[in-house]
Order: C-alpha cells, then structure tokens, then sequence
C-alpha cells in the first residue's frame, strides 16, 4: 500500500490507521509559530462510523488505501441488512441500511449503485446522484401562481418530505438530487 505524508493527506482520501480504515472528512493544515507544520484530520471510521481528530505533522507517514468501486444492483432488504448483487459475477453482498443514513429511502428495488470494497468486504455505498421519485402529496396547483421563489412541501411516496415548484402537482415524477436531498427538475 502507498504510504503519503501526512501533509498530504487530503479530504476523500481513506487511510488505514490504529488498525482501522478511516475516510478523511476534513483536513485543516496549522503552521503554527513554533514547532512544525501538521494537519489537523477529521476522520470517519469506515467500520463503525465512529469519528476521530488526528494531527499528523509532515514527516508522519500514514497509509493510504484505494477502494475498489464496483456497480452492484440492489435486491432487497433483510433485517436492517442491504442486500446487493454484482451484475457481472452473481456475488451478493450486505451492507448495513445505517450506511445509507436519512438516503436510505431513495434506494428502489434494482436500482443500480457504487458499492466501494477494500479487498473483499463492502464499505461503503453511494446512490445515483438523481432519482426519480413519485409525489404523494402536495399542495394542488395554483392558477396564475408564479414560480419566482414560492416552492411548497411535499411528500414523496418514500415518505420523505421536499420542497418542489408551485407548478408541480400530486403523483408527478420529479426528479431528487440525492447529495442535496432536493427537487432537481421534472422526470
């Protein structure tokens, strides 16, 4: 594995460290008056989620580790468990739903996602970054209503609750932004 110094440490960058694989959230580099340079990192645990801040000062080397991404379709879900199948060699695997935090709705049935592996266990998975969704709910449309800024709640068939143009109307198909959780445009 590629050992970088701790310098050059970036955000997105996983390291393997005290035993654990950790993505690197947010990097702050300190000159400070005295003593040497160092980089303040927040890390999330890739296991367990949970978070760390770590200084690495320039010489500190530290392990840098490359995900392997790979498309996985997704089956269905079993006791709090995602199941995903790889397209190409029929391997399933299971992530935790948690993984996917207040996304986990926006996951349908065969949806195609990245799921990143280190060596042959699943870390971490991302959905398409837009997804079609169904509104449930809303408010009705309004004649002569215009757009400029006056967006009104909704609720998705997902359950999940977003803020869409006055123009968009009750079982519409809208597209969501899945990084920002909100409307993109018209499906």
């Amino acid at each position: 594995m590629p050992k970088i110094n701790g310098n050059e440490i970036r955000p997105g960058n996983v390291l393997e460290h005290n035993g654990g694989l950790w993505a690197a959230v947010k990097v702050d580099h300190v000159k400070p008056g005295k003593g040497g340079a160092f980089a303040q990192v927040e890390m999330k645990n890739l296991r367990n989620g949970s978070k760390l801040n770590e200084r690495f000062r320039s010489a500190d080397k530290v392990e840098r580790v490359r995900l392997e991404q790979k498309d996985m379709q997704f089956l269905y879900e079993d006791a709090g468990q995602l199941i995903f199948m790889d397209t190409e060699t029929y391997d399933q695997v299971q992530l935790d739903a948690d993984l996917l935090g207040e996304r986990r709705p926006f996951l349908q049935d065969g949806m195609t996602i990245y799921v990143e592996f280190h060596e042959d266990e699943a870390l971490h998975a991302t959905l398409p970054q837009k997804v079609t969704c169904v509104i449930a709910e809303t408010e009705p449309v309004v004649k002569g209503q215009t757009a400029a800024n006056s967006f009104k709640p909704a609720i998705l068939q997902n359950g999940v609750k977003v803020m869409v143009p006055p123009f968009v109307g009750q079982d519409e198909a809208i597209i969501v932004n899945t990084d920002t959780m909100e409307y993109s445009e018209r499906a």
